[in-house]
């Protein structure tokens, strides 16, 4: 379906109930919708006739039949409380149609293996500092289908150029897909202002305004979930998976990150002699990303398929846009941290399979252990001497995350055990599956976030 045409802005929440949020926008159905610690988006078909009662009683969930939320089959029902702030019509995917996100309890209590509840308490640490965190997301993905034997391929055979970043052809021949994307975002009012073809034949990536950590976190996964259901009105694939072809670019998740106080941001000071126009504080939480990232790693890059993005050494476009070393810098793509200006910092080392609660939640944790140990990261780095090489394999990124306890205490920030428990999970996952052929890769990622 083309979209020659906006969608109507949705119209502003003004009540706080979710009954009245529905009756408000047209609803019908409600999605209410968690993640795993995979990433993967789970959810309920809810009536608005039932409204009232998801909001009191949440909606329940056999954990272990979820996927990875630390449950047994044994385990008390899994209880999505839905947070109303949250909540999101999204007609264009279905008449009638919202959803909302949620936070999983078990017997009343916050459930400490639930991503999102990971991510509350990272920021709750940060505000006991008196500091707010902003972020802003970029979701590179591709567009693919498959040929008569099953074999992964571009979606737009005609996308078949040596170097087709920024193709004007190539975009425009996606026009359809890329303008219904971002009428959608619009609508949201999530301030979508570009769609862009990316590195690789088939890869593209939709960008919009940052927001507070988990306002984005949210809609880094509301924006998979539409990509994916868009895609698929037109026969395509949207997959996030971090390197789908051997020969391409793989697919990152770069997070811009800036803080906040009462008195505005923190990040800018034009006194900077090291010329980045960066505050102290701004170094600080450089230094502490950069003593963290191999640690990061382990939840930047959380698959077996992540080290073979990580792991390229040449595409076919000459670039792989992937570090392989914690390293910082102005405003060059080739660093770990990029300082593009001087309100924020890019962290280019996530990838497309990263959970983005539990990516910002240690990232903000690692930043936060900066500050307080007062860390400097030395003078920007120009190349690989400058910082350590983060993990070429998972298993090196998970021995990296059992050794580091400001990591670890991030994701146990809701609870003891999820590190433990995400360690072992990725564990089971390299020695499972690292040495097979990548047709297994492509059937088990393909559609996994």
């Amino acid at each position: 379906m083309a979209t020659d045409t906006a969608l109507a802005p949705v119209p502003a929440a003004t009540t706080d109930t979710l009954t009245e949020l529905a009756r408000a926008t047209g609803t019908r159905y409600i999605l209410a919708l968690f993640v795993t610690l995979s990433g993967k988006p789970c959810a309920k078909l809810v009536p608005v006739e039932a409204a009232d009662r998801l909001a009191v009683d949440g909606a329940g969930f056999a954990g272990y039949a979820a996927g990875t939320m630390g449950q047994q089959p044994r385990d008390p029902d899994l209880v999505a409380i839905p947070d109303p702030a949250t909540f999101t019509p999204i007609p264009f995917i279905r008449p009638g149609l919202a959803l909302v996100h949620c936070d999983p309890h078990v017997d009343g209590t916050p459930w400490p293996f639930a991503p999102r509840n990971v991510l509350a308490a990272s920021l709750a640490r940060a505000a006991k500092r008196g500091l707010t965190v902003n972020v802003g997301a970029e979701i590179e993905y591709f567009l693919v289908d498959r040929d008569s034997g099953g074999g992964l391929r571009t979606a737009d055979r005609a996308d078949t150029s040596s170097q087709p970043c920024y193709d004007a052809r190539d975009v425009t021949r996606m026009y359809d897909h890329l303008t219904e994307v971002a009428a959608a975002m619009n609508a949201l009012g999530w301030g979508n202002y570009a769609s862009d073809h990316e590195d690789a034949n088939g890869q593209f990536e939709q960008n919009f305004d940052y927001a507070d950590a988990m306002t984005t976190a949210d809609r880094v996964i509301t924006a998979r979930y539409l990509l994916s259901v868009i895609a698929e009105k037109r026969g395509m694939r949207a997959t996030f998976m971090p390197k789908p072809f051997t020969d391409r670019t793989g697919s990152g998740m770069h997070l811009h990150l800036s803080l906040w106080d009462g008195t505005g941001a923190l990040f800018p000071d034009a006194a900077d002699p090291r010329g980045l126009g960066l505050s102290r504080t701004a170094y600080s939480t450089i230094a502490g990303i950069l003593d963290h990232a191999c640690a990061l790693q382990a939840v930047l890059a959380p698959t077996v398929n992540s080290y073979k993005r990580i792991g390229a050494t040449s595409t076919s476009s000459g670039a792989t846009w992937s570090p392989r070393y914690a390293t910082y810098g102005g405003n060059d793509r080739t660093q770990y941290l990029r300082v593009p200006d001087h309100h924020r910092v890019e962290l280019r080392g996530g990838d497309g399979s990263a959970n983005p609660y539990l990516a910002i939640a240690a990232t903000v944790a690692a930043g936060l252990d900066g500050i307080e140990r007062d860390l400097d990261p030395g003078e920007p780095g120009s190349g690989a001497v400058h910082g350590d090489m983060l993990p070429m394999t998972l298993l090196h990124a998970m021995d990296a995350l059992d050794a580091d306890p400001v990591i670890g205490a991030a994701l146990d920030g809701a609870g003891p055990g999820v590190s433990t428990y995400f360690s072992g999970l990725k564990r089971e996952e390299f020695f499972a599956w690292h040495n097979t052929v990548s047709s297994w890769e492509i059937d088990r990622y393909l559609t996994a976030f």
